[in-house]
């Protein structure tokens, strides 16, 4: 009978052990995901609000700022220079047209007018080209001493033609032309950036602007030709 005592005795413990120590281990459990809850939801509002994100951020905004700085320098300075390269490159070409229907004018006009301004161009184009050339390979700078496409079609139209009828077709040509370009150097001399390009436009500005003095007066000389002697034609103007 004791012996059967005992042994409930040791059942007894043995299961209020086992119960007590489950439920132990709930409670642990239990209390260690919550502190690893607590822990996480401790740590990463912190991480995520001022430890790597700001300075992410912070890099990123300082990233932008200094490219932003840096393509308003670069475009503070890429159009001024393109706009100098730009002039110089038309300079060239138009003087490139200039000298060749100069010479077609020399040849093929019938108005001394016209042949006289046809020697004019070549003479001081040849001059203004050189000057352009020197200082262009000062400054590394390219330029083509090739007329525009355009300008190589008006050529080409006029070594077809003969008489008053090409005198009248280059001289309303080379008015339009210089006004065009006495607009262009005028630009240049007053708002160019190249300090040395600047200084060649204003010293050529007078020079085109006899140019077109000349035409106009050149076609007034032909119009009056062709219309008996009149001189004053509307074109002319």
């Amino acid at each position: 009978m004791q012996n059967h005592n005992k042994i409930f005795l040791i059942l007894g413990a043995t299961i209020c052990f086992t119960v007590r120590g489950v439920a132990f281990a709930q409670a642990g459990s239990a209390q260690s995901g919550g502190a690893g809850q607590g822990a996480a939801s401790g740590q990463s509002p912190p991480s995520g609000r001022g430890g790597a994100t700001p300075q992410t951020g912070h890099t990123g905004q300082d990233t932008s700022a200094a490219s932003a700085s840096g393509a308003g320098s670069s475009s503070g300075q890429t159009p001024s220079a393109s706009a100098d390269q730009k002039f110089a490159q038309n300079a060239a070409a138009g003087s490139a047209a200039e000298i060749e229907m100069g010479h077609l004018a020399a040849d093929k006009a019938v108005n001394d007018k016209v042949k006289q301004f046809g020697q004019r161009m070549v003479t001081d184009h040849t001059k203004a080209s050189d000057e352009l050339k020197a200082l262009a390979s000062k400054k590394g700078m390219a330029l083509s001493d090739t007329p525009k496409p355009k300008d190589k079609a008006m050529i080409q139209k006029m070594s077809k033609m003969s008489g008053a009828a090409f005198d009248k077709a280059y001289m309303q040509d080379m008015v339009k032309d210089h006004q065009k370009d006495v607009a262009e150097f005028q630009k240049e001399a007053n708002s160019g950036s190249d300090p040395d390009l600047k200084a060649w436009a204003g010293t050529t500005l007078p020079i085109l602007q006899e140019h077109l003095r000349m035409a106009k007066e050149a076609l007034s000389a032909v119009n009056g030709e062709n219309s008996g002697g009149t001189g004053n034609s509307p074109s002319a103007r």
